[in-house]
C-alpha cells in the first residue's frame, strides 16, 4: 500500500510556479526545486510524474488563473473601454514593476517554444483569453456601445495579440506614458 502524502501538493505547485515563473525552467535544477518545495526527488517524482510535470502543471495552474482573472473582472464590464483600459494598464504595469518575472505565458513561450506540450498550453490559454474577449465585446455591442460593422472575433483576437505585446514592452522596461500611449492607440480600435 503506497504511503500518504507528507506535504501539501498544492502549496508545492504555488512554489514551483513562482519558481518557474521567476526564473525559467532551464535555469531551475531539480534540487533547487526540492529544496524550495520541501521534498525529495522521490516525492516530486510520485506527485508530479517528472520535473516536465511539475511544469506543466504550474503553467496550467497560472493560465488557468489568468484566464479567471480576466473573466472575473470582464464579466461585469459595464463599460467596454473603461473596463478595458483599466485591465490592459494593469497587466502592463505589473510587467513594469517586476521586469524580470514579466508573464509566465510569455516566458514559456519564448523559453519553450520547441516543446509541444507548452506550446499547447499557450495556445490554449491564448484562446480562452479571446474567448472571454469575444464575449464581453459581444455583449458591448448588444448594449450598443459596440458599433455593428466591428467583429467582437476579430477585435478580440487583436487585443489578445496586444496583451502579449503588452508583457513584452513591459519586460523591456517602457515607461507608464509609454504604456498609457500604446492602450490608447490601440482601444481606438472600438471606435
Amino acid at each position: 500500500m503506497a504511503r500518504p502524502r507528507a506535504f501539501d501538493t498544492d502549496l508545492a505547485l504555488e512554489r514551483a510556479m513562482e519558481l518557474f515563473w521567476k526564473q525559467g525552467y532551464s535555469a531551475t535544477p531539480l534540487p533547487h526545486l526540492t529544496a524550495r518545495l520541501g521534498i525529495g526527488s522521490g516525492s516530486l517524482y510520485a506527485a508530479f510524474g517528472s520535473k516536465e510535470g511539475l511544469y506543466a502543471q504550474a503553467l496550467k495552474r497560472y493560465c488557468d488563473g489568468l484566464v479567471a482573472d480576466l473573466e472575473g473582472q470582464m464579466d461585469f464590464a459595464l463599460d467596454i473601454r473603461t473596463t478595458l483600459r483599466s485591465v490592459l494598464l494593469a497587466l502592463a504595469l505589473a510587467d513594469v514593476s517586476d521586469p524580470e518575472r514579466g508573464c509566465l505565458l510569455v516566458n514559456a513561450t519564448t523559453e519553450r517554444a520547441a516543446h509541444g506540450s507548452t506550446v499547447e498550453q499557450v495556445r490554449s490559454t491564448m484562446a480562452a483569453v479571446e474567448s472571454v474577449l469575444t464575449g464581453a465585446l459581444e455583449r458591448a455591442r448588444v448594449r450598443g456601445d459596440l458599433g455593428t460593422a466591428q467583429s467582437p472575433v476579430e477585435l478580440a483576437r487583436f487585443l489578445t495579440t496586444f496583451i502579449q505585446g503588452l508583457h513584452v514592452m513591459g519586460n523591456a522596461r517602457a515607461d507608464r506614458s509609454f504604456l498609457e500611449s500604446a492602450v490608447s492607440t490601440a482601444l481606438k480600435v472600438l471606435d
